[in-house]
């Protein structure tokens, strides 16, 4: 079935002495929308156009199926320029809104001070009337009360404004940085497209670092995706040398400076420095590991420098209603498996959450009776750590038990990556 787009463009006004631009140059009318047929020309749709009843103009263009030809670029990117067009329109006059609403909120609190002073110049005369001085406090004391839920009020509309002014900032700049970017509403499907090596690609709205590499980017570093058509862009680090790169790092361990003895909100949004140590953030990590199949892979290096890596077919988490319970199989590597037969199905747990694996393990982990792994825990320097002298219940740290069949020995460094399970490297630039 050919693929069809439809494009609405409606211009502020509409005058006779505008002329329509034509849709594309090659053939076609600006004026009736129809084609002007010219040797060796190709045809890239054809369009119409009528006067709305509001003065604007309404053009309708209808693109053909694309095969080798590429039609003008001004047909690339329109709804979602359009979107957030309208979406900051909106959101203009929402501001408009709030500050008339501001306006009335500063009159109406300019009006109880106005009472208040009446209310005190009332009790002037009361008191020349033994009126009683409890009843006095009792009336400025609510007034004072009146006065601060306005005030209040007049806060929480602010802080709310300032929030939704930024999310349209980030989501405009987003827009500005990745011109020919459009976020899909199925993910999934722009997910498998990238990530068949056959395919040829345009400039592709980054989900993940595999994306990044697929629009020609081959250097590890940190750069912007957009997950989640629902959410916001995040920042994310991308490893685009190992193993032919395409992975999205989503924890690494280097030199204990960063505590990863965190609470559940903040395992839930992510912690930690992307130059550094850090967390990604499990409703992050939820949202890519569920755009498609997903790889993991564990890189981990001990004491003596010895690498090893463990590697996982398919991974991902659940939602936070579900515990962001984990889903890991299909193992192999250089290490025995520490992760997958042990913690697999397990929902995640920090101290806070109420599990006392995690609170003895002093680190937030899919826990099971208590581990086998686990990778952020306590930070030991040197390796070796027991129990003596130091008032813990049982080992908690970065540990992988199959390293060195003990629970007592403690990684150096430790990276956890994702990448789509479908990615192949290119074998040129």
């Amino acid at each position: 079935m050919a693929l069809r787009a439809l494009l609405f463009l409606a211009f502020l006004a509409c005058g006779s002495s505008q002329r329509p631009v034509p849709v594309d140059g090659n053939g076609i009318d600006g004026d009736d929308g129809h084609h002007q047929d010219s040797p060796g020309l190709i045809h890239c749709g054809e369009y119409s156009n009528q006067v709305l009843p509001n003065g604007k103009c309404k053009i309708v263009a209808t693109l053909p199926q694309l095969d080798e030809q590429r039609c003008p670029d001004m047909f690339r990117c329109t709804d979602e320029v359009s979107y957030w067009l309208h979406e900051n329109e909106e959101r203009k006059q929402q501001i408009l809104e709030l500050r008339e609403l501001i306006s009335e909120l500063q009159e109406e609190l300019r009006n109880h001070r106005h009472r208040i002073k009446i209310l005190e110049l009332q009790h002037e005369e009361k008191s020349s009337r033994n009126s009683s001085v409890e009843q006095r406090v009792q009336d400025l004391e609510q007034r004072a009360h009146e006065a601060a839920a306005v005030q209040h009020m007049q806060a929480t509309l602010l802080y709310d404004m300032q929030a939704q002014v930024h999310n349209i900032s980030v989501l405009m700049e987003w827009v500005r940085h990745n011109p020919g970017c459009l976020v899909p509403v199925d993910m999934r499907l722009q997910q498998e497209m990238m990530h068949y090596p056959d395919t040829k690609h345009g400039k592709n709205c980054p989900i993940d670092c595999a994306s990044i590499y697929y629009n020609g980017i081959r250097r590890s570093g940190i750069y912007s995706i957009m997950p989640s058509a629902e959410g916001l862009p995040i920042e994310v680090l991308c490893e685009m040398d190992v193993e032919g790169g395409g992975w999205t790092v989503i924890q690494r361990r280097l030199d204990g400076t960063v505590d990863f003895n965190r609470t559940w909100n903040e395992y839930k949004d992510g912690f930690g420095d992307l130059n550094g140590e850090f967390w990604m953030g499990n409703e992050n990590i939820h949202k890519i590991t569920n755009q498609g199949d997903y790889s993991l892979r564990i890189d981990m290096e001990d004491w003596n420098n010895k690498h090893k890596h463990a590697f996982y077919q398919l991974f991902s988490i659940e939602d936070e209603v579900n515990y962001y319970r984990l889903q890991v199989e299909g193992f192999s590597g250089t290490v025995e498996d520490s992760f997958a037969w042990y913690h697999n199905k397990r929902g995640f747990s920090t101290p806070d959450s109420g599990n006392i694996c995690a609170a003895i393990s002093h680190g937030g982990w899919w826990y099971h009776q208590c581990f086998f792994s686990n990778l952020n825990g306590v930070y030991y320097k040197g390796g070796r750590y027991s129990l003596k002298n130091r008032k813990i219940l049982g080992p908690d740290g970065m540990v992988w038990y199959t390293w060195k069949d003990t629970d007592y020995y403690s990684l150096k460094r430790v990276t956890m990556m994702i990448r789509p399970r479908t990615f192949r490297p290119h074998l040129s630039p």
